[in-house]
This record gives structure tokens, C-alpha cells and sequence, in this order.
């Protein structure tokens, strides 16, 4: 049975969990103001939010009862149960607007291919952690790494889901770049990759993604179709201001003129209701949890500690980037939610458990104990 050590409640991280608090209070209080008012039928999102969060809290709590540094033995069968989860999606996943990525679990639709960000993580951090080359990694060494992305990659473009699977692509990359590799290494992967971006303009990408793409160069050109998503939500985030229209006050969301208001562009309503002011605000705190991430990979106490730090704090910060850069209208719309405020219960404990491992890594600092990189 798991236990927790007393002597290590005193090294836990209560800094990380103050923050983690803030960010989940001001997400479920923009939450409620996405979706008011509410609906006279079903659960309001804000309240099956609130309970995956609670659910996530808890999970946290039974992460921090194990040393993080087991996943070296349970890393792999948790890549293969996510590898199978998402074959079986394939076949016999729930569909939605042309897609199909979810299996219903009755109080939320889980969504595999979140999962699958989190234990390509944890999957990269011990295999870098275990074959270490002082002298950065080599072609044969990428090997493996390449392997393991490539195969979840695969299944999750075949959904179709193009945007979680480039964030596999960019997990990987900030990963590998992390490790170190050689400049031969770079070369080549500068080589396949501009290759492959050519043969999958060509022959992967459907036409409503290219539009996505040639949108973002001109949105008023489709201004009612693939342009509007991008022009509402500049709309809201430039009607804000700087003090913002007030609580509960946004036009655009509460007159429906702006789409998915309570997933992907969520904070667009933020923007609109608190300003330039309360943007910055929320920005800030956000940005430090990230931060303070990064702290706790530099007071790991091993080198499986260093990567899974970094790479949980890379898995939220590329998410976070891309999805205001979207809402701003600098990227193109690729589903990309922001972790913590975005409605959706698979992204939402998936970011969860690694904050949780996050926890664990910092809670664990200082203890003394067998290589963990043997």
C-alpha cells in the first residue's frame, strides 16, 4: 500500500500548490462566466469542471505517495496501455464535428491523446535519463526517441488531430534539444523535417486545415467561415481594453459571437471582461507556476528528476503559447487548448497528474537514495 514518509511533508512544494490554487480559482471564475448563463438542461461545464479538478486534486495526493522515480519501471506500460487506448479509439471512439478521439466514460469523454502528451514526457525523461552521452546524442541514439513519438503521432493525426499531434512533435524537440545532441543530429533533422512538411501539405493535410493555415495570412478574405473564429476573438481581447468591461459584462461571449467560448478561446473572454490589466495579471501567475517549474528541475535530485520537471513544464508552456497565440491570431486554429482554464476534463487531469509528478519531484529533493539512473 502507498504511504508517504512524514519527514517529506516538510519539503513539499506549498509555493507550487498556492499557485496551481490561484490559476484553477481564476479558470473556474472565467469558467462560469463562458458559459452564464447557463443552460436549463444538462450539467453546467463549470461544475463538471469543478468536480475533475477535485478528482484531480485527489490524484495528485496518490502520485505523491510513490517515489517518482518508479516510472522507470512503469513507463513503458503506460505508453503501451495509451498506444492501445488509441487504437482503440480508432475503431470504436465516440465522434464529434468529423473527428474521433473520445471514449465516454459517463461524467466526461476521455480523450487519449492528452494522456498520450504526458506519458511521451515520461517515456523521453527516463530513456534520456538512462543512456546518457556526455558528448550529445548521435543518429543511431535518436533512434529509439523517434520511434516513440513517431507511433502515437501516427494514431492521434489519424483521428484527425493535427494540433495534439504536433505538440507530440514539439514535446520531443524540446526534449531532445534539452539532452543534447550533435550537430550532425541537427543537420539531419532540419533535412527530414522541412521534408516532411512539404509531402504532408501535399498529401496529409485535409483542405479545412490548409484553409486554417491560409487564414491566418488574410482572415478577412473568409470573414463568415474560417476567418471568423480568429476575427471574434480579436474582437474580445481588443474590446477589452485596459480595465476590461467588467465580470460577468463581455459582449462577445454572452451574445455568442465568439466560438468555443469556454474551450479554446476562454481567454478571450477573460481578456474582454478584466482588460489589458487583468490579462497581465493572470498571465503572471501563470507564468510563474512555469517558472517555478523550471526551479524545481534545477533542484532535482537526479538527472530522471531534471527531464520530467522540464518536460512537464515544456508540455504546459508550449500549450499555453500556442493557444494565445492563436486567440491573438498569430497561429493558425489547431484545438489547442490552454491547460487549467480551457474546458475539458482529459486536458485538465492530464495537466494535473504532471503537476502532481512536478510535486513529487520537489517533494523528494533532498531525500538520499539508490541512482536512480542506473
Amino acid at each position: 500500500m502507498p504511504r508517504i514518509d512524514r519527514r517529506l511533508l516538510y519539503s513539499f512544494d506549498w509555493i507550487l500548490l498556492a499557485i496551481l490554487m490561484g490559476v484553477c480559482g481564476m479558470a473556474l471564475m472565467n469558467l462560469y462566466s463562458a458559459s452564464y448563463p447557463p443552460l436549463p438542461y444538462g450539467i453546467p461545464p463549470y461544475i463538471k469542471q469543478c468536480y475533475l479538478f477535485l478528482l484531480g486534486l485527489a490524484s495528485i495526493v496518490f502520485i505523491l505517495c510513490f517515489d517518482y522515480r518508479e516510472l522507470h519501471f512503469w513507463n513503458y506500460p503506460f505508453y503501451i496501455l495509451i498506444v492501445l487506448l488509441l487504437l482503440f479509439v480508432l475503431f470504436a471512439g465516440n465522434s464529434a464535428g468529423g473527428a474521433q478521439r473520445w471514449i465516454n466514460l459517463g461524467l466526461f469523454k476521455l480523450q487519449p491523446s492528452e494522456l498520450a502528451k504526458l506519458a511521451l514526457v515520461v517515456t523521453l525523461a527516463s530513456y534520456y535519463s538512462r543512456k546518457e552521452q556526455p558528448g550529445g546524442y548521435g543518429i543511431r541514439d535518436m533512434v529509439t526517441p523517434v520511434l516513440l513519438t513517431l507511433l502515437p503521432f501516427l494514431l492521434i493525426l489519424k483521428q484527425p488531430d493535427l494540433g495534439t499531434a504536433l505538440m507530440l512533435g514539439i514535446i520531443f524537440v524540446s526534449m531532445t534539444v534539452f539532452a543534447k545532441v550533435r550537430w550532425q543530429t541537427y543537420g539531419l533533422g532540419l533535412i527530414l523535417c522541412s521534408a516532411a512538411g512539404v509531402f504532408a501539405w501535399l498529401y496529409l493535410l485535409k483542405e479545412y486545415q490548409k484553409r486554417r493555415i491560409e487564414t491566418l495570412l488574410n482572415p478577412a478574405k473568409d470573414p463568415m467561415g474560417q476567418g471568423y473564429q480568429i476575427l471574434q476573438s480579436k474582437i474580445a481581447v481588443g474590446s477589452g481594453e485596459f480595465s476590461g468591461k467588467g465580470y460577468l459584462e463581455g459582449t462577445q461571449g454572452h451574445l455568442h459571437f465568439l466560438p468555443e467560448r469556454h474551450t479554446d478561446f476562454a481567454f478571450a473572454v477573460w481578456s474582454e471582461e478584466m482588460g489589458f490589466a487583468g490579462s497581465v495579471t493572470f498571465l503572471s501567475v501563470y507564468f510563474c507556476m512555469l517558472f517555478w517549474g523550471l526551479y524545481a528541475a534545477m533542484t532535482a535530485r537526479d538527472r530522471f528528476g531534471v527531464f520530467l520537471s522540464f518536460g512537464v513544464v515544456m508540455l504546459i508552456f508550449w500549450q499555453a503559447v500556442i493557444n494565445l497565440l492563436m486567440i491573438l491570431g498569430f497561429l493558425p486554429v489547431v484545438g489547442i487548448p490552454l491547460p487549467l482554464v480551457s474546458y475539458g476534463g482529459s486536458s485538465l487531469l492530464t495537466t494535473l497528474f504532471g503537476l502532481g509528478i512536478l510535486m513529487n519531484v520537489r517533494m523528494r529533493r533532498f531525500q538520499v537514495g539508490q541512482n536512480a539512473d542506473k
